[in-house]
């Protein structure tokens, strides 16, 4: 088959334990999914069904690289989360075969443009400038399930310089992640190298150029990432 120019190379992520890597084909991203970052973005945390929005699998950001600061904003803000990567997928998931489709999990940052999100919200535009662009979405190694299964208890934690900004445990999440892909699934058709992030606790806030910023989930690999 000829193209009218060299196809782009696929996105790869490192999978912990193994010299095989994971082909990212989607990333989906989860709202407002822990109650007191949706108080602090100035949301009703009731439990209404999720929204979702996207990244592009390029914006994703394989461990041990710098985190360029984006042009067009002054207010960058991390975001820590678990990534869910998936192995199977389809439309309309059933509840109990949701946990069927999951490869394994990683922790991961959604570097938001704040400042552009903002003006979104405020226009009622999309949120793509905020969230979609390059390197925003650095991901730690991914850990398959049969080795690790995050506990619900599981602590997640992000530091900022080695100052604890952001702390909760997964069973805060509002939404659970068989019940995220459930959703997912009647929305879009699932998929083998599929992310999910799903959602962040709160005490996000902004980096500048030169911090490092470290996150974790109880049993998975920790992430640093340098703003540079």
């Amino acid at each position: 088959m000829q193209t009218v120019f060299a196809p782009p190379a696929p996105v790869l992520l490192p999978v912990a334990g193994s010299q095989a890597l994971f082909p990212v084909r989607r990333i989906y991203c989860v709202g407002r999914n822990y109650a007191a970052h949706a108080r602090e973005m100035g949301s009703d945390p009731t439990r209404e069904p999720p929204f979702f929005f996207q990244k592009n699998p390029d914006n994703a950001l394989p461990a041990g690289q710098d985190f360029p600061y984006p042009a067009c904003s002054s207010d960058v803000h991390f975001e820590v989360e678990l990534v869910v990567a998936l192995k199977d997928g389809g439309e309309n998931i059933a509840p109990d075969d949701a946990n069927g489709c999951i490869f394994g999990h990683a922790v991961g940052i959604d570097f938001t443009r704040r400042d552009l999100q903002a003006e979104a919200k405020k226009a009622g535009k999309p949120w793509a400038a905020a969230k979609s662009f390059e390197q925003s979405a650095p991901i730690g190694p991914i850990v398959p399930l049969d080795a690790v299964s995050p506990s619900p208890e599981a602590r997640i934690w992000l530091s900022q310089n080695d100052i604890l900004r952001q702390e909760g445990h997964l069973s805060d999440m509002t939404w659970s992640v068989p019940e995220i892909i459930v959703e997912l699934s009647k929305l879009f058709r699932l998929a083998a190298g599929d992310l999910i992030m799903t959602g962040t606790p709160s005490g996000v806030g902004p980096v500048v150029r030169g911090d490092v910023v470290t996150c974790c989930i109880d049993g998975l690999p920790e992430l640093t990432v340098t703003v540079a």
